[in-house]
C-alpha cells in the first residue's frame, strides 16, 4: 500500500482537516508523513509603476510568512507524533503551489498527496484558480 504520504496546508480550517485525515491515514497502514507548507513569494510585480515598496518590507513580510508556515508545520509535526506517526516537516519558498507541491511529492517519493479544495465554482475559479485541481491534472 502507501508507504509515504505528502500532506500539504495553509493552515486553513479545510487543510486542518485534510491534515487530520493524512494523520489518520499514515497511522491506519503505518505509512510515514511528510508535511508540507508552501510559502509564496511577495507580489512585488502587482505594484510596479504603482506605490513604491521597500526591499526591507518585502523581506520582512516573507520572513513573515515563513514563520507562520513554520508553525503549521510544527503544529502538524507535533499531532502526528502524538499519534505514533513518523513525519517529516517541510517549507518551501515559491510562487507556484502546485508545482512546488508535486515537486516536493517527488522528491521526498510520496506515493499519495492528501490536500483540500475550497471547492469554488464559477467566475471564483476562473480568477483564484485552483491548487488542487492544477495537482490533480499534472499527477
Amino acid at each position: 500500500m502507501y508507504k509515504r504520504l505528502l500532506v500539504a496546508t495553509d493552515g486553513s480550517e479545510l487543510s486542518t482537516k485534510a491534515v487530520s485525515s493524512a494523520i489518520d491515514l499514515a497511522a491506519a497502514i503505518g505509512a510515514e508523513l511528510v508535511a508540507l507548507y508552501v510559502v509564496p513569494h511577495y507580489p512585488t510585480s502587482y505594484f510596479e509603476g504603482g506605490i513604491s515598496i521597500s526591499t526591507e518590507d518585502v523581506s520582512r513580510t516573507e520572513k513573515k510568512w515563513a514563520d507562520d508556515g513554520q508553525a503549521i508545520v510544527d503544529q502538524v509535526q507535533r499531532t502526528a507524533a502524538a499519534t505514533g506517526v513518523s513525519v517529516k516537516g517541510i517549507t518551501v519558498r515559491s510562487g507556484l503551489v502546485a508545482e512546488s507541491i508535486l515537486n516536493s511529492a517527488k522528491k521526498y517519493d510520496c506515493d499519495l498527496i492528501v490536500m483540500a479544495s475550497h471547492g469554488r465554482k464559477g467566475i471564483q475559479r476562473v480568477l483564484l484558480g485552483s491548487e488542487t485541481q492544477q495537482v490533480l491534472t499534472h499527477s
